[in-house]
């Protein structure tokens, strides 16, 4: 065991007590019965409290489900603080869930932490660029809580490069950095963690936008001695690399296994990475093409036999320029390729065939449209054992002439019964081609449908989409994500309702014809957590429709709809613990519209759950309706009686709405006297926030 795995963080106060009582209980006992160490008259048997916390101690160690460790926490007081003591993985789905000093206070063993920012629909250009997500309070926090943090994963957040510097210094033992979709550094930031942490094995880049500060952060690595490095990512990085430090880094990291390069990589540099690193199992090939000033022909290598070298090779991305003419150098690895990314390659479908054909064992496999519904077709009668499937357009405009179809997704459905995900960019689409699939492929657990333009009904049939996705998720029993556009009426969002009970993320584009469509998804699916709608007719009784469910979701996300100021409004007052955030158009905001136009237009509505209220760094076009800034305390509430003669203490409250009619809450206070506490009525509503 080295070093590093044998250090641990220490115990926090509330774990204290629980580790002094643990050690009483184990000192060693001899052969004649004594107990060393101490008088054995002094000897106490532990409490049974005490036994249950240290045998819980052990086997929440091996408890790693994300939802079974908080089912676990919520049994009791001691089952909630001996979870947060075993936790050593910390993921915050909303950075402005909760604050990062309550985070790190209660979990104080954590070693790697994830943390999520923007909502997806940022993606996309939805959401101003300055909104927020930074990650700067949280590395402070980080720095200061867990000294020995050895992982960051971040998502759609705000990075700067001082950030990155002090992830650099803060944590001596750093392993792993995967920043997603992330923005805000630059290669000035990747230069510092590539030269001070020293152990470090991940360092991914992926869809982030990363500044060129002119710095050479590949060459910043340290040029002596074998490194740690597994994983290295950055085909997102728009500026050219030191190749030649690249090469050597290469050399020096026998553990690596996934390299993925950026466009400036030709595929000349990319066979000398290949020839000495053939141990790669994941590999991203650059541009694919020669570089500029190389003739083609011209004393090329053969680069067929290192892609035949790489015998452990089973995930392809890349070909960000391609040269279809060397498309035949990846035949020989095509046999064990379990993912393969096209995503890039503006390939036909029979220059796909050729590849295709090769790659029985496939279950990944991302394309761009331009392989036609041809292309599909080949992919279908090839690969059999196919999982996640995903279809980007070359034109995203909503008049292009798309070259995917029903047809492509149709044969999808007949050859692939395993498929368990997808998403499918298209111009056309049948409910036809959409039953069948959810009849030929009752796996699935991601249903993504994207036909481009709006209102866009069967095209053979005129009729709207909503019998195609309503056989969705009344045939796919396992799914849990669905995104849905077309012509659709309030009929498909009754079928979404009625049958998606496990749906836990729906996206909704140009769809829907009254409230009533969104309403029959709020009181009908339970378990969402993540809803996105743009370009919809849903307004305020649609949006109070979800007032029992809100508090269980992670976010809702309304843009381009028909909502008011005052229904956000009444939102807020009746969710104390949601915070909602209306974002008006920035531009409009920095033209200095008429006051009276500027409070009411707003673009989009952002509710989400949290802790602590409004943030506090939110831009100047953003418009909080939250209730409250810091929790809740006994002076909100209006009317408190408490019956001591009944087990289930009663919360009589006039105005408040609950489910049965009546809000209940387990004690295990001693009796008291009935009392009543009455206050001001307008601040009757923020009971509900007490429990």
């Amino acid at each position: 065991m080295s070093k590093d795995d044998d250090r641990s963080p220490p115990l926090d106060l509330r774990g204290a007590d629980i580790a002094e009582s643990s050690s009483k209980t184990r000192n060693c006992v001899t052969g004649s019965g004594h107990v060393t160490g101490m008088n054995p008259m002094e000897f106490q048997a532990p409490y049974p409290d005490q036994v249950l916390e240290n045998v819980l101690e052990n086997v929440l160690q091996f408890l790693t489900s994300r939802r079974d460790r908080n089912a676990a926490s919520l049994v009791c007081k001691s089952w909630c603080r001996v979870e947060a003591l075993t936790r050593s993985e910390l993921f915050i789905g909303n950075c402005y869930s909760v604050s990062p000093k309550r985070a790190t206070a209660r979990f104080s063993r954590v070693r790697a932490v994830a943390i999520k920012g923007r909502p997806r629909f940022a993606d996309f250009n939805l959401m101003p660029p300055e909104w927020g997500a930074h990650f700067k309070p949280w590395v402070a926090a980080l720095g200061s809580a867990y000294p020995w943090l050895e992982k960051v994963y971040l998502k759609r957040m705000s990075v700067t490069d001082e950030d990155l510097k002090h992830l650099a210094e803060y944590f001596p033992s750093f392993k792993e950095l995967v920043l997603v979709c992330c923005d805000g550094f630059g290669t000035r930031g990747l230069a510092v963690i590539a030269k001070k942490c020293r152990q470090l094995r991940v360092l991914d880049l992926i869809e982030s936008e990363v500044a060129d500060s002119d710095m050479d952060w590949i060459g910043e690595f340290p040029e002596s001695g074998i490194t740690c490095l597994e994983s290295l990512i950055f085909d997102c990085v728009e500026s050219p690399i030191n190749f030649e430090a690249l090469e050597r880094l290469v050399v020096r990291s026998p553990s690596l296994k996934k390299l993925r390069l950026n466009r400036f990589v030709s595929i000349g540099q990319l066979y000398r990475l290949m020839v000495r690193a053939p141990q790669l199992t994941h590999l991203g090939t650059g541009s694919f093409s020669l570089a500029e000033g190389v003739a083609h022909g011209d004393q090329e290598p053969d680069y067929e036999s290192a892609f035949a070298a790489c015998k452990s090779l089973v995930c392809l991305s890349g070909f960000r320029e391609i040269a279809t003419d060397y498309l035949s150098a990846i035949y020989a690895v095509c046999a064990n390729l379990t993912s393969l990314n096209l995503s890039y390659a503006n390939i036909n479908a029979e220059q796909l065939k050729t590849v295709i054909f090769h790659c029985h064992k496939l279950q990944t496999f991302w394309v761009l449209d331009t392989i036609c519904d041809e292309g599909l077709q080949a992919a279908a009668a090839t690969c059999k054992d196919l999982r996640e499937l995903r279809v980007f357009p070359i034109d995203a405009r909503e008049d292009s002439e798309g070259p995917v179809s029903e047809v492509g997704l149709q044969a999808i459905s007949e050859g692939c019964r395993k498929l368990q995900s997808i998403l499918y960019f298209c111009q056309h689409m049948t409910n036809a081609a959409v039953i069948a699939m959810s009849n030929n492929c009752p796996d699935l657990e991601v249903f993504r449908l994207c036909i481009m333009g709006r209102h866009r009904p069967d095209h053979l049939t005129g009729q709207p989409m909503d019998e195609g996705f309503g056989a969705i998720v009344k045939n796919c029993k396992k799914l849990t994500r669905l995104a849905v556009s077309g012509l659709l009426t309030d009929q498909a969002f009754s079928y979404i309702g009625r049958y998606g009970k496990l749906v836990r993320t729906l996206s909704v584009a140009f769809a829907g014809n009254s409230d009533r469509g969104l309403k029959y998804v709020l009181e009908g699916c339970p378990r969402l957590q993540k809803l996105e709608i743009r370009d919809s007719p849903f307004g305020d009784e649609a949006l109070r429709s979800g007032l029992h469910h809100y508090y269980n979701m992670r976010f809702l996300w309304m843009s381009s709809c028909s909502l008011s100021p005052q229904g956000c409004r009444e939102i807020a007052r009746a969710l104390p613990r949601l915070v909602v955030e209306v974002i008006k158009d920035e531009a409009e905001v920095n033209r200095g519209e008429c006051e009276e136009h500027i409070d009411d237009a707003f673009d989009i509505l952002y509710m989400y759950r949290s802790l602590e209220g409004p943030r506090d760094d939110a831009p100047h076009f953003v418009q909080e309706h939250s209730k409250q800034k810091q929790g809740i305390g006994l002076s909100n509430i209006v009317l408190l009686i408490i019956y001591p003669s009944m087990k289930r203490w009663r919360f009589g409250l006039e105005e408040l709405e609950v489910q049965n009619g009546e809000f209940t809450k387990f004690s295990s206070m001693p009796p008291v006297e009935k009392q009543e506490l009455a206050f001001t009525r307008e601040k009757k509503k923020n009971l509900v926030c007490l429990f």
